[in-house]
């Protein structure tokens, strides 16, 4: 058989079995990135609103009603940070929790003490990490020109970054005035990424915070368990729950070796959101 009808021959024979190998005159490369994408409909999500999106290629994977306008609970504390590191305010100063930072809103639970003194920079991780609500309302309170400056700050930020439907009233997500959409948290998201010290805070799985004044230690935890996944290879994330909001995840990740940005709205149940996340990287590897 000529040795031209035998190459062409063999090259077929491999592509049957190897649709990913590509042919030339140099020999045999393999193609990563495949053209085809699966299909939306075949990925069922929990969540009301969706979006997923390759970070490499800008390209949109799949997106559920990703221009409804939700409450976000506690991804605003995303914007709280950027307006924080923004001021270029020092992280070492002392900040103290007052009755100012009580939630008078949905009245929740915190185990941070009234007049316990922090750095900006612990109040600053424990509100990105463990979504610490006084921690959040302190970062507001301490900001030059107080709270009002500091809201007007976020949403000037946001209109900054081109997101258009969204609107903050508080600093901690607590509000149900704080909105956004899909779309413009997944503006916010490529914003944070771009602050190694929000990469940082919210990629850590836990930390003891040692206080003084009064002088006591608490344990604190990433809300997000997939940080402690070395499967999904998380890059940063936040999440949010208030009833009104339902449960919201919003997180850039490398699974599969594969940069994706996800954002999850309105997800009922509380693991919903990691069931999405997972559905939504079993129906990229299909």
């Amino acid at each position: 058989m000529p040795p031209l009808k035998a190459q062409l021959l063999l090259e077929e024979s491999l592509s049957a079995y190897f649709p990913e190998m590509v042919f030339t005159d140099s020999g045999i490369t393999v193609q990563l990135h495949r053209n085809t994408h699966p299909d939306p409909a075949k990925l069922q999500l929990k969540s009301g609103s969706a979006l997923v999106m390759d970070v490499n290629t800008g390209k949109t994977l799949y997106q559920k009603n990703p221009t409804r306008v939700r409450p976000i609970a506690s991804l605003t504390k995303l914007m709280t940070a950027l307006v924080v590191l923004d001021a270029r305010q020092n992280l070492n100063q002392t900040l103290t929790i007052d009755q100012n930072d009580r939630d008078n809103i949905k009245h929740t639970y915190s185990r941070v003490r009234m007049g316990t003194q922090v750095s900006r920079r612990d109040a600053l991780h424990l509100a990105l990490m463990s979504s610490e609500n006084r921690m959040a309302s302190a970062l507001a309170r301490h900001y030059p020109g107080g709270r009002q400056a500091f809201i007007r700050a976020m949403n000037n930020k946001a209109r900054q970054l081109g997101m258009r439907n969204t609107r903050y009233y508080d600093s901690t997500g607590l509000s149900t005035r704080n909105v956004s959409t899909a779309q413009d948290l997944a503006k916010l998201l490529s914003a944070a990424y771009r602050q190694p010290l929000i990469r940082e805070f919210t990629q850590d799985t836990s930390r003891e915070m040692r206080f003084r004044k009064p002088a006591y230690s608490l344990m604190f935890n990433n809300t997000n368990p997939l940080v402690k996944n070395p499967d999904w290879d998380v890059r940063l994330s936040k999440t949010g729950y208030t009833d009104e909001a339902g449960r919201c995840l919003l997180m850039r990740a490398k699974p599969d070796r594969q940069e994706l940005a996800i954002v999850l709205l309105n997800s009922v149940g509380k693991r919903t959101p990691v069931g999405d996340a997972n559905r939504i990287r079993k129906w990229l590897k299909s």
